[in-house]
């Protein structure tokens, strides 16, 4: 039988704000530039931003929000 799988070993990720964890991997270090400590949405920072659809956007840019009478 051959052995074909790469051998997994547990490494450490790193994240660009310091933060680290353990993970298993088959590379021998990883770093991150976001993790969820510091991600926005894991954090809370997130902004709660209403998306409007296209229509509402066209409606909104040629003023089409009030019925005509």
């Amino acid at each position: 039988m051959r052995n074909i799988h790469p051998e997994m070993k547990e490494v450490t990720v790193k994240c660009a704000c310091g933060a680290t964890f353990k993970t298993k991997s088959t590379k021998d270090n990883i770093e991150v530039e976001v993790c969820s400590e510091c991600h926005p949405f894991y954090t809370g920072k997130q902004g709660n931003t209403v998306k409007t659809g296209k229509i509402e956007k066209f409606n909104r840019k040629y003023n089409m929000n009030k019925e005509e009478k």
